[in-house]
């Protein structure tokens, strides 16, 4: 087995490489929160790259508590009036014989206060990170329980309803699914928390109320967090345990990820810790691996038969039939590498190269090399959070019909990236 084979999906759906382009927030959405050209260009461009399947940034289910002030939002009452943009997007990541899912979220007590002072979350524990406003969350009522549900069913029916041929649910990296899974962050006592069972019930309802909406052939996929990385958060066992009840509800794919924003391993940082002494840190042998989260993927699989996509590090086409070759995934997903070149995906299965594009090694600040060993943390998020910004401008670029720029330092998109957000967040219509 290696990246050019096939894959079945489901009964009527393959994917015709095991390449994914895993979920990047693409920041592009209108003051209406609503798809646009832009979207169509950016997953045509990836479409066209050779990918088996592309998965879309987070769709948000309620505007009001959204990721960031560039994510698209789908809700009952205005989802008519991006009908037509959001078939054209559909029909755009579909081209070139790929699949194309919809992820789909709400960023629970993640929402930045300048969109929300008061976010929801299981329990009314607040996200404190440095430089970053995060509002006191509401702890949810049933009615609001009830109503995210609703929303999340309503979402996918619009995502299947406009021409995806899937979705993902969104359970990783802090957000509100996530959020449930975690003790740490849910306290309730009523059904919805307490035991991994109760605080599985959220995403297992959503799925169970999908699946019935969507039917037996239509993709329903979930990204999960292998762990929290934080003591007393959802831990490896706890994610072993949810894999074991997805694959009693039948989803047609887990993706592994972790960590959240309080613990950045969703991004490859090891080191980086918003709290410290909450901190659990990962084995030598574990970060040496290519892929950041390929040790929790095998004793995932040592659980359950269920389809498996690991995302994070992988960039040899070694390592990716490796991790296919030894059954631990049946996907390989990658991200960033397609940002600085839409186009490697074809050339890696095509054997044009034999390792994807690796820019976080050559990003500078400067004249100085990006580096993440230093062992302060503010040097290490300056870093990190301008290697991200680069990757959202190329993001950018690639929706405005640009090619990705090699030039762009990462000082520059990290102000053009902060000057975007802020014009954008003015511009809402909220």
């Amino acid at each position: 087995m290696n990246i050019t084979n096939a894959f079945n999906v489901t009964s009527n759906q393959t994917l015709k490489n095991r390449l994914c382009k895993s979920a990047m927030t693409e920041g592009v959405a209108d003051k209406n929160s609503f798809c646009n050209k832009r979207h169509e260009n950016l997953y045509k461009t990836w479409a066209n790259g050779g990918i088996g399947l592309s998965i879309s940034g987070n769709v948000q289910v309620d505007r009001r508590y959204m990721e960031g002030p560039g994510n698209i939002a789908i809700e009952e009452n205005t989802y008519k009036e991006q009908l037509d943009s959001l078939k054209k997007w559909a029909n755009a990541g579909r081209q070139n014989a790929t699949e194309f899912w919809m992820q789909i979220s709400h960023a629970g007590r993640q929402t930045p206060q300048p969109l929300s002072n008061e976010p929801l979350a299981p329990s009314s524990v607040q996200l404190k990170i440095p430089g970053k406003a995060y509002g006191v969350p509401k702890e949810m009522s049933e009615e609001d329980i009830q109503d995210v549900i609703r929303r999340f069913v309503f979402v996918s029916k619009v995502a299947k309803e406009v021409g995806f041929t899937g979705i993902q649910l969104h359970s990783a990296h802090g957000y509100l699914l996530s959020q449930f899974l975690s003790p740490d962050i849910n306290q309730r006592t009523d059904s919805w928390g307490g035991s991994i069972d109760g605080r599985s019930k959220l995403l297992l309802t959503i799925i169970r109320k999908c699946r019935l909406e969507l039917g037996d052939d239509f993709a329903i996929s979930v990204k999960l967090n292998s762990a929290d990385f934080q003591k007393g958060g959802f831990s490896p066992e706890d994610s072993i345990y949810v894999a074991k009840l997805l694959e009693n509800e039948g989803i047609n794919l887990l993706e592994i990820s972790g960590g959240t924003y309080e613990q950045p391993r969703l991004i490859g940082l090891d080191d980086v810790s918003i709290n410290p002494s909450r901190s659990i840190k990962r084995k030598e042998s574990t970060i040496a691996r290519e892929a950041f989260f390929l040790d929790y993927a095998e004793k995932i699989r040592a659980n359950v038969s269920i389809p498996l996509m690991v995302t994070g590090g992988f960039r040899t086409l070694k390592g990716m039939n490796n991790a296919l070759e030894s059954g631990v995934c049946d996907v390989i997903g990658i991200a960033r590498p397609l940002c600085g070149d839409p186009n490697s995906a074809s050339d890696i299965i095509e054997r044009k190269i034999n390792k994807l594009p690796n820019y976080e090694k050559t990003l500078q600040i400067g004249s100085g090399i990006l580096s993440t060993s230093s062992r302060f943390l503010s040097i290490q998020a300056i870093n990190a959070f301008s290697q991200m910004a680069w990757f959202y401008i190329q993001i950018k670029r690639m929706a405005d019909g640009a090619p990705p720029s090699m030039k762009l330092g990462v000082l520059k998109a990290f102000w053009l990236n902060s000057r975007d957000e802020k014009k954008v967040l003015k511009s809402l219509d909220i």
